[in-house]
Formats: C-alpha cells, structure tokens, sequence
C-alpha cells in the first residue's frame, strides 16, 4: 500500500529533492499535498507531474494559480486551502502518512506542530520549529505517538550512528545515554571559511549565497556563511537527543563528506559518510527503518584524497557562540535569538546591512529582550514578534540609510 505524503515547502531545495525521490519510487509514495509561497509556476508544474489532490498557498496568489492551471491545460485541479490555515489542514489531514516539513524559518513552526499534534511521521528539515519550541513539540510528539525523523544531513548522520533504541532511552537530565559521551556536529564552514575579517566586511549576497559543497536557498545559504546554521543546528541536536549543549562539539570539515559523528565512551567514534546531496537523508527518514534506492552516487573513497577537521573561529564567526548562549539560557532565548537572525539575513540580502551586521545585530536584540519561559506558544509567538520588531529598530538605526 502506498504512503500518503504531504510536502511543506514543495518549491524549495528540500522539497525538491523529495519529489525527486517519490518520482522514482512511484509504487511506494503518492503525493497527497503541497505547499508553496510566490513560486507559483512550480506549484502548478508539480501538480502536472504528481497530480496532488491538495494545494496550500496564499490567498491573494489563488487567481494566479487557476490562471496558469488553465494555460498549461492542467487536467485534474486540486483543491486550494490558504494561507497558515490551510498549511495546517494539509499537516494534520487524516489522508496523510508522512509530513515533509520544509518550509523556512518562523513560518514553519505552526504547521509542523499541527503534523505532529495529529501523529504522523514527520521528516524534519525545519529546523526553526524546534530551535523555537522544541520542549512543547517533543511533548506533543510522546502524546500523539509521532515519529519525527530528522533531515538536516547532520542530524540525519547522528541518528544513523546512535544506538538502535537511543530515541527511547532520551533522559530529562540531558544526559548521554547508552554509552554515547559526545556529538561531534560537522559544518562545511561556508563560503568564507578563509576570509579575514577585513575581507568578510566587503562580501555581497551573491557571495553569501554560492555555497562550495551544498544546493541551497538563500537564507539557510547566508546562515552556512556565518555559522548560525550550525549554531541553529546545536540547538535542534540538543532538543532531539535530549542532551545539554556542552556534549555538542562543532567541527569544521570544508569537505562535507562526514555529515556527523558520534563518540563512545569505550573511544570509538562512528561516522555517518557520503556524497553531499540531500537525497540521501531525505530518502533515509521517508523509508526508515527500511533503505531506500536513490540516483546519489555512492562515495568514492578512493577520489577522497583528505579530510579536514578544524575547530571553528568564533571570533570571526561569533553566531556559533550567540546560539550556544541561547541555548544554556533556554526559555525564549533561542526564538529571539532566531527572529532577530531572520530579520537580519532578510536585510543583509536587501543589501541594508552588512555580512557582520547580522551576528552584531542578533547580538544586540538578545541582550535587549527580556527572556521568558517557553511554556506555551503563546509565549514564543509574543517572544518571536517583539525580537523582531527590535530586529527592525537595529536596521532603522544602524542600517544603510
């Protein structure tokens, strides 16, 4: 019997390669919703090759949609559900197996929890929905009965060298457990990994966003160059495995052929390897526990001439530390910590900051806003509006004028 799956983000990189990997497994998946923002020319060409029975989109795109429906002779039209509402019906629908949550940022988090409040498997590239709420969405996961797998490569390869039943043993005291004593998170280091300090106040969006290894959109490509991808990425580790921030070592692999690695108190470390393309992972957490077939190929080790391990310049690259900062305060630290870096790479790619105003920035609005406790989402909503309002006060006075 096939498994129903809903894309959330279906335009993006992540969203992409999912389809790409349901178009060769057709027998296994059927695609039952998707979602899209301003890219409406995907969506419609997404629904003439999968012929999903749900579209979600803004509202004010809808004649948009129908129009170009109609010029490409779309035979079967879907049904249009819009805006966060209708991101959260196809989430939670009870036609739907597996939840692919893709969608960027802030905007992911609603509907995420949706999925897994209505306990579906949920493969988890939005990373933001745990960055901001990830004791609430761990609690509703053991409730539901969800399953969230994780698709970011690193803590897909962190999950693939745990312990088969590590999930089950996670312990309140953020401690680690059966016999895992660290993570050691891998990070390309950007683009400008070499750059001096001198030279990182003079690069451009264009710059930012060429990164060296991976196929990526703007924003999480801006976040790689000034580590708060992997500083996002500690704090969504921590939420998942249930362990405190100073088990969690980043290292930096200009590479990408290590994804992660796990050390063991008996002094092995197991790494997860291949090939950088997002495939894989993908196709992991949509089969799991199973494998499954993809077009990736396998990792030449022989053209693998060396891998590098650095530690990361956190004076060069301070949104490693602010994260790490975020996380050991906890309650609505990391969400502000989040909304301010969204305003501020949003502004560094409309050229109105620089590079290293946005880790400034981050700075400033952290230690401007009071944290409070993450009990509810009513309290992270509250958090994440005022830290970017504040966000937005930094670029007015500070800002390119």
């Amino acid at each position: 019997m096939k498994q129903s799956i809903t894309i959330l983000g279906a335009t993006g990189s992540i969203g992409q390669s999912t389809l790409k990997i349901l178009a060769e497994h057709p027998q296994q998946y059927q695609l039952y919703a998707i979602s899209g923002f301003h890219r409406i020319v995907e969506l419609v060409d997404i629904c003439l090759q999968f012929s999903p029975k749900v579209v979600a989109l803004p509202r004010q795109y809808a004649d948009k949609f129908l129009s170009l429906a109609q010029q490409k002779q779309l035979k079967y039209l879907p049904q249009l559900v819009f805006d966060e509402q209708g991101l959260m019906e196809i989430a939670s629908a009870s036609e739907v197996d597996v939840v692919m949550a893709a969608i960027v940022g802030a905007a992911g988090l609603l509907p995420t929890l949706a999925a897994v409040r209505a306990g579906k498997r949920v493969l988890l590239a939005n990373k933001e929905a745990l960055v901001m709420s990830g004791d609430i969405m761990l609690a509703e996961a053991k409730r539901s009965g969800a399953l969230i797998l994780p698709v970011d490569s690193e803590h897909n390869a962190i999950f693939q060298c745990l312990p088969e039943h590590y999930f089950a043993h996670r312990h309140e005291n953020k401690q680690p457990q059966l016999g895992v004593s660290k993570l050691l998170l891998t990070a390309s280091g950007g683009p400008f990994l070499n750059f001096s300090t001198e030279q990182l106040q003079h690069v451009t969006p264009a710059q930012a966003c060429k990164h060296p290894n991976w196929s990526m959109g703007q924003k999480i490509s801006v976040d790689s160059a000034t580590l708060m991808n992997k500083g996002l990425e500690l704090i969504e580790a921590c939420h998942l495995f249930a362990i405190s921030e100073h088990f969690v070592t980043v290292v930096i692999h200009p590479q990408s052929i290590i994804h992660s690695m796990v050390q063991y108190v008996d002094g092995s470390t197991l790494a997860q390897m291949g090939n950088p393309d997002m495939c894989t992972p993908i196709a992991h957490a949509l089969a799991f526990p199973q494998r499954l077939a993809t077009s990736v190929p396998a990792l030449d080790v022989f053209a693998t001439a060396h891998l590098d391990f650095y530690p990361p310049d956190t004076e060069k690259f301070p949104a490693l530390l602010l994260a790490r900062q975020a996380m050991r305060e906890g309650g609505t630290a990391p969400t502000i910590l989040n909304a301010a870096n969204e305003i501020a790479v949003a502004a560094f790619l409309q050229q109105k900051i620089g590079f290293l105003d946005i880790s400034r920035l981050v700075d400033a609005v952290l230690q401007q806003q009071q944290t409070t406790a993450a009990d509810d989402l009513t309290m992270i909503l509250a958090a994440d509006d005022t830290a970017r309002q504040s966000a937005l006060n930094w670029i007015q006075q500070y800002g390119v004028q």
